[in-house]
């Protein structure tokens, strides 16, 4: 369980947990032979096999695709369709070969598909469990009106750590859950940054959930980057 910090409406805070709280399909799938399947990974072709390998080894599409009639060049018997596993992402350069040191370009569009601006991609630091808090940024809207104004494109539970924590989290959630609302949430000195999970990572804008049933409650983030506007 990851962690966050996160403040109340009193700017009274505590760094607990959040995770995501995936329900498990009801539905599985089975072999024939009742025995469950198993998801696998094959090699489909390998960099020397590829269109521009060929056409580089052979002179042009002409000669590929005759080299293709007499010997099938373009197929490894001994490797594709092996399964594979334990596979690592790798950068590489025009010639196929592993890069070390990659620099993140950000390219800005014209509506037209032009280039319009080219910069250095920055990596902004995470923020959801920083020394300074999620806060409350006091400014509520109802559920029915929040999921017609913003697509929640993730969402994560979160969980107390401790009794003390359980009491801090449980009243969070009385509150929205008696209000009928979500609570806009933001990082920050002033709760009106983005948040940002991981280093580098998608900024969002926070809205929490709060239900509760008795002496049990669920506090719930929800995170979006899509505003829903008329026409």
């Amino acid at each position: 369980m990851r962690a966050i910090h996160i403040a109340n409406d009193k700017k009274r805070d505590a760094e607990v947990g959040f995770e995501v709280n995936a329900k498990k399909s009801a539905i599985h799938y089975e072999l024939p032979d009742g025995q469950a399947h198993t998801n696998i990974k094959v090699l489909k072709s390998t960099i020397d096999l590829t269109d521009e390998a060929l056409v580089a080894k052979y002179g042009d599409l002409t000669a590929v695709a005759q080299e293709i009639i007499k010997a099938d060049p373009e197929i490894d018997m001994e490797l594709i369709g092996r399964k594979i596993s334990g596979t690592h992402k790798l950068y590489l350069d025009r010639d196929n070969h592993i890069a070390y040191r990659v620099n993140l370009v950000q390219v800005v569009k014209n509506p037209d598909g032009t280039e319009k601006e080219r910069k250095d991609l920055t990596k902004a630091p995470a923020n959801a469990n920083s020394e300074i808090p999620i806060q409350w940024s006091g400014k509520k809207f109802p559920k029915a009106e929040a999921i017609k104004k913003f697509v929640f494109t993730r969402k994560y539970q979160i969980r107390h750590v401790s009794g003390l924590t359980f009491d801090f989290l449980y009243n969070m959630a009385k509150e929205l859950h008696e209000s009928k609302s979500l609570m806009f949430v933001g990082a920050g000195a002033r709760g009106n940054e983005p948040i940002r999970l991981v280093t580098g990572g998608e900024p969002y804008r926070g809205f929490l959930e709060g239900r509760v049933e008795g002496e049990k409650y669920c506090l719930i983030l929800h995170l979006t980057n899509i505003e829903l506007k008329g026409i």
